[in-house]
């Protein structure tokens, strides 16, 4: 099946690049307490929206459509990565792409749960603008690199399986998107008000 799109841009490439602070992202279940409560409660129109979503009414999308960019290479995408019941492969392997490592330009697999986790973000946020990455998939080279840099970098962080992702919303803070992921209940959230992105992952259910 191929790959339904709307657009795909790329911008520059990239090689090995400096590491810094801001690119340490990515945690595991053993760093973080299952189950812990956040310190701010949930928007209650996050939670009217998720409720609408999840209603009897709404049913699974014949279609599931992204519209990604990632910050540091430029590269953008608009795409149906789920149709008739399938994933569609073109579309996955583009997605992964995108997602790559763009410090090495390694590439690998990217949890479909993940893509649906910011499929459903998106549906309950009710927009229509990108999603920016901060951070995909990070190969064990950036992963060890971070680490001896930066504190706190997971030594196996979701990032490594492709199971997590870091974003932000143009226009959008950062604690209402963090809300909107706390209301699905589908896995790992993590929120940086300092630096304006969240961390969503496919592990346990946790934030922090």
């Amino acid at each position: 099946m191929k790959a339904s799109h709307v657009s795909v841009n790329h911008g520059h490439a990239h090689g090995h690049q400096k590491f810094s602070a801001s690119h340490a992202h990515g945690h595991t279940q053993a760093s973080f307490r299952h189950g812990q409560i956040h310190s701010h409660p949930i928007d209650p129109e996050i939670i009217s929206r998720h409720a609408s979503l999840s209603s009897g009414n709404y049913y699974t999308p014949s279609h599931k459509t992204l519209f990604l960019e990632h910050e540091h290479t430029g590269d953008s995408l608009k795409l149906t990565y789920f149709e008739q019941g399938r994933y569609v492969h073109g579309a996955l392997e583009e997605i992964n792409f995108l997602m790559r490592d763009y410090h090495t330009d390694d590439v690998h697999p990217i949890d479909t749960a993940l893509l649906d986790q910011l499929f459903d973000l998106n549906e309950i946020l009710g927009i229509n603008k990108p999603i920016h990455i901060v951070s995909g998939y990070r190969s064990p080279f950036t992963n060890a690199q971070l680490r001896r840099n930066t504190p706190g970098v997971a030594e196996h962080s979701f990032h490594m399986q492709g199971r997590a992702i870091d974003i932000r919303i143009e226009g959008m803070q950062a604690r209402t998107i963090k809300d909107a992921a706390l209301s699905m209940a589908q896995g790992g959230v993590g929120f940086y008000p300092y630096n304006n992105f969240v961390h969503l992952d496919t592990g346990d259910i946790r934030t922090w």
